[in-house]
């Protein structure tokens, strides 16, 4: 009949893949007057237009603490600090790609961006997102942003995120300079959905992640009468021998 909806039987559903996840998290404080986080949503805006589902995190919304480096999480995989770090943390893991965007402040990231790095150590230690892919963006007056996409891209190899180039403008005296890059910022996000399908190699990345992870094995070796179940999964996937 015109206009009426196909209903999928429940069963058909349940085996029809589900669409990618990309979830964007910016750490610039000016809300909706940012240049970065616009930067950000036209990634995300080119993801959603090759089927992805997305969503946009602003950190300045969000109470996240300092880190305290009091070292529970490596023992019990769980911070003391109650805040809004947990939830965020929970969507990243159910996300298939990552996108992080920060401004250039004084050569690098903002502070609300690296507060919130530095709460995820856990997550880098036992490599948590592994296998995910991500990129990063950045804006800035003059310098820097190269050198913040290139810290956020290796932010993401920390967690065994698998990184595509980035983008960064300088933005200069020209305001339209942001507006131009537009479009490469759509085809950045198009390039991580089609990533997320099709996983391409990145031998060099690979070996950096591997690198990684022989270090922080003593880590996992060290706290597995208290991590079990994680050191039991490491063996499994041949991480430690």
């Amino acid at each position: 009949m015109p206009g009426t909806a196909t209903l999928v039987p429940a069963s058909i559903q349940e085996t029809l893949p589900r669409p990618v996840v990309i979830l964007g998290i910016q750490g610039s404080p000016r809300g909706v007057a940012s240049r970065t986080r616009l930067l950000t949503r036209w990634v995300l805006d080119g993801a959603t237009g090759s089927g992805a589902e997305t969503e946009l995190v602003d950190l300045t919304d969000l109470r996240i603490e300092a880190c305290t480096g009091c070292e529970s999480c490596n023992l019990t995989g769980k911070c003391v600090i109650s805040d809004d770090l947990s939830s965020l943390y929970d969507r990243m893991l159910r996300a298939d790609g990552i996108v992080l965007g920060s401004p250039v402040y004084i050569d690098h990231v903002t502070g609300q961006m690296k507060v919130f790095i530095d709460r995820l150590a856990d997550a880098v230690h036992y490599q948590k997102l592994f296998g995910k892919y991500g990129c990063a963006v950045s804006t800035t007056w003059i310098s820097g942003g190269e050198q913040v996409v290139s810290y956020l891209n290796h932010v993401l190899n920390y967690l065994g995120v698998f990184t595509l180039p980035g983008k960064w403008v300088a933005v200069g005296d020209d305001e339209q300079t942001l507006y131009r890059a537009e479009h490469q910022a759509r085809k950045l996000g198009e390039r991580l959905v089609g990533a997320i399908k099709t996983r391409p190699r990145f031998p060099g990345q690979e070996a950096i992640i591997a690198d990684n992870r022989a270090f922080f094995a003593r880590i996992v070796e060290n706290n597995r009468d208290w991590r079990p179940g994680e050191y039991d999964d490491w063996i499994r996937r041949g991480w430690i021998r």
